[in-house]
């Protein structure tokens, strides 16, 4: 891939944007869709080009990222009448970034090699800090030699890029990624208001366990949001839980049990009952405080 590369990216929402934002800085030629236009007016302004559909944005695109909310979402943009498959050229690459199952990455590339165009399933991690610095851990599937053409691209979005193995590999790995960050965000919300309980001031406590044994990304990063009462989101309850349902469904698939999983799902879908499903996943805190 080089400069000349046309990518499009659909999806400008708290992350998507920064991404395609550094697409845009990185000198590539960028088309944009996303089903609210006005969630794209400053990427426009910055000199990214508006298509109206996903259809009349594969007509032009080599390179199509996605970055949207829910499967149900990938399957429309993918497999619709209108979707990317039915108006790619051959040999574009489709990259969804999307958190989606296994099953549907599958599916999207045995028609992807049917139209001999090239698909790669890679999620993210690092939320809207990662995408707002460049950072992400990008967690791919796919046959290697698309990978290998797209690197370089994704190199502009991610540090941590990494081919886990065939078409679903990358959301496996995601799944792996959020049953980690289950529970470890039950920890970091009962160790904060354990802290405050105890009468410790927590931003001090945070200085000495985030660089001991008990450190996490999400203890350093979530954790002083929380303190500081900021439940903006860098990454959505309503999406978080949706990852968690997929991982639960998977996971039952191959006869295993999640414990851990199954009671931080229960926790956060309290949190939606109490109407936090727009907040970021550091609300959690409000329920043990």
């Amino acid at each position: 891939m080089n400069g000349e590369t046309k990518i499009g990216f659909i999806g400008t929402g708290v992350m998507g944007k920064s991404m395609a934002r550094h697409l845009l800085k990185a000198g590539y030629p960028l088309f944009v869709y996303t089903r609210t236009k006005e969630k794209a007016i400053d990427i426009l302004d910055e000199g990214a080009i508006w298509k109206e559909s996903p259809a009349q944005l594969a007509a032009d695109a080599d390179v199509i990222i996605t970055m949207v909310g829910y499967p149900r979402d990938v399957e429309e943009i993918y497999l619709g009448k209108d979707g990317l498959l039915n108006h790619s050229k051959p040999g574009t690459y489709l990259i969804d970034m999307t958190t989606s199952t296994p099953t549907l990455a599958k599916k999207i590339h045995e028609e992807a090699k049917k139209r001999s165009v090239y698909s790669l399933d890679a999620p993210v991690s690092g939320g809207d800090v990662g995408a707002r610095h460049a950072t992400l851990t990008i967690m791919v599937g796919g046959d290697e030699e698309a990978f290998n053409d797209c690197r370089s691209i994704l190199h502009v979005l991610g540090k941590n890029v990494i081919l886990q193995g065939e078409a679903g590999a990358g959301q496996h790995t995601k799944m792996c990624n959020q049953i980690a960050i289950a529970s470890n965000m039950m920890g970091v919300s009962e160790a904060i208001v354990y802290a405050e309980k105890a009468g410790l001031r927590p931003e001090k406590v945070l200085k000495s366990i985030s660089a001991g044994a008990a450190g996490s990304w999400s203890l350093s990063n979530l954790a002083p949001r929380m303190i500081e009462g900021d439940f903006e989101p860098g990454f959505y309850i309503k999406h978080f839980i949706k990852d968690m349902g997929i991982a639960l469904e998977e996971a039952k698939a191959m006869g295993m049990e999640t414990p851990g999983l199954a009671l931080a799902k229960s926790l956060y879908d309290t949190l939606v009952q109490n109407g936090e499903e727009n907040s970021g996943t550091q609300a959690l805190y409000k329920l043990y405080k």
